[in-house]
C-alpha cells in the first residue's frame, strides 16, 4: 500500500491533476444536439406489422449517432422488434409531435434535423436496407438498449424498428418505440 509522505502534502498535490470525464451523451446534451422522442399507439396484428424509424433527410447536413432505444409492448401477447438499417418501410409515414431536445435550458431550444416517424398496420417487409437483429418482448414490459452512439447514418440514412406479433397471427397488438439520439454537422 502507497503512503504519501507526512511532511508537505502541497508538494503532493501540486502533481496530481484533476480530471473529470464527461460521458458522451450528456456533452451533446449540454451543447443542444441530443434529442428525445417516441412513436405512441402502433397498432398491429392480425398479419399487419408496426413501426417507427429514425429518418435522417438527405439535405440535413448532420450525422445520426444512436444512443438508445426503447420497445414497449403494451399489449396482452409477446411480440417481435426487428431492427433495420437504411431500410424504406411500407405504408404511410407520419411525424411524431412527441420529440424535445434533451437541454431545455439553451434559448431557444434547438430543433433536430432527423425525423422521427411511425405508421400503424402496415404490410409487407421493409425494402432495401439491412435486417440487423431482432427482439423479442413479452406482454406488458419495455426492453431498452443503449448504443452509445455506435449506430450512425449519414444523411438519407435511417434506423428503422417494425413491430409485429407472430406468436398470435389472429390476435391484434400494440406497442410504443422511444429513441434518444444525438446529431453532428457532417
Amino acid at each position: 500500500m502507497f503512503k504519501f509522505p507526512n511532511k508537505d502534502s502541497s508538494l503532493i498535490s501540486r502533481h496530481l491533476v484533476k480530471s473529470v470525464d464527461i460521458p458522451i451523451d450528456l456533452y451533446q446534451s449540454m451543447q443542444g444536439k441530443y434529442f428525445i422522442g417516441y412513436a405512441d399507439n402502433l397498432d398491429f396484428g392480425k398479419g399487419a406489422s408496426a413501426w417507427a424509424r429514425l429518418l435522417n433527410p438527405v439535405q440535413s447536413g448532420v450525422n445520426l449517432f444512436v444512443n438508445v432505444w426503447t420497445v414497449s409492448d403494451i399489449s396482452g401477447i409477446p411480440i417481435r422488434a426487428q431492427f433495420w438499417f437504411n431500410s424504406t418501410p411500407r405504408g404511410m409515414p407520419a411525424e411524431s409531435l412527441l420529440v424535445t431536445p434533451a437541454n431545455t435550458a439553451i434559448r431557444p431550444l434547438h430543433q433536430p434535423k432527423v425525423k422521427l416517424q411511425y405508421a400503424s398496420n402496415v404490410t409487407g417487409d421493409p425494402m432495401g436496407g439491412i435486417k440487423a437483429y431482432a427482439r423479442r418482448c413479452t406482454p406488458e414490459t419495455t426492453i431498452v438498449e443503449t448504443e452509445n452512439g455506435k449506430y450512425i447514418f449519414p444523411p438519407g440514412g435511417s434506423f428503422l424498428v417494425t413491430l409485429s406479433a407472430p406468436e398470435k397471427p389472429d390476435a391484434l397488438a400494440a406497442g410504443r418505440v422511444a429513441f434518444g439520439w444525438w446529431e453532428e454537422k457532417v
